[in-house]
């Protein structure tokens, strides 16, 4: 079957040497060959595990994959995934295309398709269903090619991908009236550029996987039955891991389960916490087509809800938090795509001031009988509606400019992403990412043995570092249910403002109904020398992620909020010093190659957090 993909194809014509870069125009930039965009280490090594994925000879994957992806490069050349949000660099596109080929076919390995077809079958057809996964994912944004982007050749002409790939000096910017999502609907535009007859051909010889790709294709995920959710899953992923999120975490959940939580999570905030069409300072406003939300009041309150319920993976700093609130399509962007709107809200008494605000549609949120009355008086967007302290858009009527034009985009609060800020030129994507590669991060998901993904120094007393991943045994035992004798130092009666036994409280209450877990890879909470091990800062953060009020607090302190609450736990002397008085103790982390260390607090007494304690972590030692 597969001797049809190994016909010889025509020879190619050389193209011409490129001349110097300096002689181009300014603003300019020469395309590149296939061959050229993909020999960077980290694309090669991209490529190397897609091959690993598929199980086929070189031969045989140069005509199924690595041709469609040096086609692929070609048409995207340096152009951006997007213009301030994931891969917003030059390059970026190439990028997230082979990101989320490896994504993608590391996901099918786990599924054997078509689901419910005899084992016979699924053999029969494991080629295909895999190069289909490969294909859908690679070609979920190449519409952003088509309608996103405007392309100027050195000739004055406009180019469209549908001409072929770039054959001159070219420049780009994004286009001011594009709009959102309307490159899933273009990409039937351009998988023809990708995909030559012969690989549709065999595709369409099987039609269980023939219909969910002409869904993928035309934009249609949710028709796309398991086809549509891996493309989606992968996307997610490779988003997350450019985004500084957990891309396995984002491949494990469904999107639509995280959906429904976010929109259950802002109705429950609108009901029970936020005040709206308040005639002076308020949390939102509603108008007549439009539901405004004070940005930043409503992601600290909706992070501290979530994670209340348990729901993890929610991410720390509001620029990530809109852009997940984006990806699931619950914000109306603004002309330009971005999530952030800047306006003036002027109340009826003559009240007025500016905010940044996200946007949602009222029928998110309440059926037509239940819907409040509007707000009685303006909301105004300013100048083009983006927020100054957000996503800045391009400027009007700007020439079009070299390389990466993208509009730059200054988070509303801090970041340690210095990646998400896609600057105004031409940078090259080593200089916009962060030191330390996150392909590496990746890659490790393709690992058959996990280790520990980090090293860390002893800190000073006071200063703690991240909580480093474990390698727990698979039969590690949870918490016991709690029981109804009271254990010594019960803080359960500290259920109101945030203090020191209030945190243990929480602590307590969150390990035994599994909303924090233990012992686990990423675990906050581990038993170590027959007592309780909390690593620091994690754990501190964690609390204060779900009890935004700690910032008041901790500013006038002139504390961050987990130093605050960190402070507070060691004022209640439960933990064991060292013999030296140093509060943090330091834990080795010992992997199947290495051995690292994690640093956190030690309970003298367990009975703090566990009525029975489970056995020890293995993987941790007390140095």
């Amino acid at each position: 079957m597969l001797s049809l993909f190994q016909r010889k194809r025509p020879p190619v014509a050389a193209a011409p040497s490129p001349a110097p870069a300096t002689d181009l125009p300014k603003g300019l930039m020469r395309p590149e060959s296939a061959a050229s965009l993909l020999a960077t280490p980290r694309r090669q090594k991209l490529l190397e595990h897609i091959w690993q994925r598929t199980s086929l000879s070189r031969k045989q994957f140069a005509s199924l994959y690595r041709a469609p992806l040096e086609r692929y490069a070609e048409l995207v050349q340096a152009f951006p995934a997007s213009e301030a949000h994931h891969h917003a660099y030059p390059g970026g596109m190439l990028d997230h295309g082979l990101e989320i080929v490896a994504y993608s076919l590391k996901l099918r390995q786990s599924h054997l398709l078509p689901i419910g077809a005899s084992p016979e079958d699924q053999a029969a057809q494991a080629e295909a269903w895999t190069a289909a996964v490969a294909y859908a994912a690679l070609l979920h944004d190449i519409g952003k090619v088509a309608v996103d982007l405007h392309v100027e050749l050195a000739d004055g002409s406009t180019w469209h991908p549908w001409h072929g790939p770039l054959r001159q000096p070219y420049r780009f910017r994004y286009r001011d009236d594009r709009e959102y999502r309307l490159h899933s609907a273009a990409t039937g535009l351009l998988y023809q550029q990708l995909l030559n007859r012969d690989l549709l051909d065999w595709l369409s010889g099987y039609p269980s996987l023939w219909a969910p790709l002409l869904y993928v294709l035309a934009g249609q995920y949710e028709h796309a039955g398991v086809l549509g959710e891996l493309v989606v899953q992968a996307d997610r992923a490779s988003v997350a891991q450019e985004l500084g999120g957990d891309p396995a975490r984002a491949m494990a959940a469904p999107k639509h389960s995280l959906q429904r939580k976010l929109v259950n999570g802002l109705r429950y905030l609108l009901k029970e916490e936020l005040k709206l069409n308040q005639p002076e300072a308020s949390d939102g406003w509603l108008t007549e087509d439009a539901l405004w939300l004070v940005s930043k009041t409503v992601s600290d309150k909706l992070r501290a809800h979530l994670l209340s319920q348990g729901v993890d993976g929610i991410p720390a700093n509001n620029t990530a938090v809109f852009n997940v609130l984006q990806d699931h399509a619950m914000l109306q962007p603004t002309a330009s795509g971005k999530a952030i709107w800047r306006a003036t809200i002027t109340s009826e008494s003559g009240w007025s001031h500016a905010f940044t605000l996200l946007r949602l549609a009222p029928a998110l949120i309440w059926e037509p009988s239940e819907r409040p009355s509007p707000f009685a008086g303006t909301v105004t967007v300013d100048n083009a509606g983006e927020a100054e302290d957000g996503p800045r858009p391009s400027a009007p009527d700007a020439a079009l400019l070299p390389g990466a034009a993208v509009a730059t985009e200054k988070e509303p609060a801090a970041s340690s992403r210095p990646d998400q800020s896609g600057g105004s030129h031409a940078i090259p994507p080593s200089t916009q990412r962060n030191p330390a590669d996150p392909l590496e991060s990746m890659l490790a998901m393709f690992e058959t043995t996990p280790e520990p993904e980090q090293s860390v120094e002893a800190p000073p007393e006071g200063a703690d570092d991240a909580a480093v991943p474990l390698d727990p045994p698979a039969s590690a035992p949870g918490p016991s249910a709690p029981t109804a004798a009271p254990a010594p130092h019960d803080f359960a009666s500290f259920t109101g403002r945030p203090s020191g036994e209030h945190f243990m409280a929480w602590l307590k209450q969150a390990v035994q109904t599994r909303k924090l877990i233990i012992n686990d890879a990423k675990a906050l909470v581990h038993t170590v020398s027959d007592t309780v091990y909390l690593i620091s800062p994690g754990v501190f953060q964690r609390y204060a992620q779900e009890h935004p009020t700690i910032g008041p607090l901790a500013k006038d302190a002139a504390l961050q909020d987990w130093q605050w609450v960190q402070k507070r736990f060691e004022k209640l002397g439960l933990h064991r010093k060292q013999p030296s008085g140093l509060n943090i103790r330091t834990c080795e982390v010992m992997g199947p190659r290495k051995t690292r260390q994690v640093h956190g607090y030690l309970l003298e007494d367990p009975s703090h957090i566990f009525d029975a304690v489970p056995p020890n972590n293995p993987y941790l030692s007390l140095k």
